[in-house]
């Protein structure tokens, strides 16, 4: 299943990233992509799951950049 997010409060392409390498290491993902310029992150992951790995990005997210949120669109 793919899911996409806008990300707010990014402040930069190496940030990105740093985002993408560490998601990208959890089980669950078979794909992450964030593109800075558009402030957009997309997921691939087994539709079975989406609430247990919407939850790890998060945790992920709040760890590496703490001002960082995302919103499903």
């Amino acid at each position: 299943m793919k899911s996409r997010f806008k990300i707010k409060g990014l402040d930069c392409a190496n940030c990105a990233s740093q985002l993408e390498r560490a998601i990208q290491k959890l089980d669950e993902i078979e794909n992450v992509n964030i593109n800075f310029i558009t402030q957009k992150m997309e997921l691939e992951y087994d539709e079975k799951r989406k609430e247990d790995v919407i939850q790890k990005v998060k945790k992920i997210i709040k760890k590496e950049e703490p001002d960082v949120t995302i919103e499903e669109v």
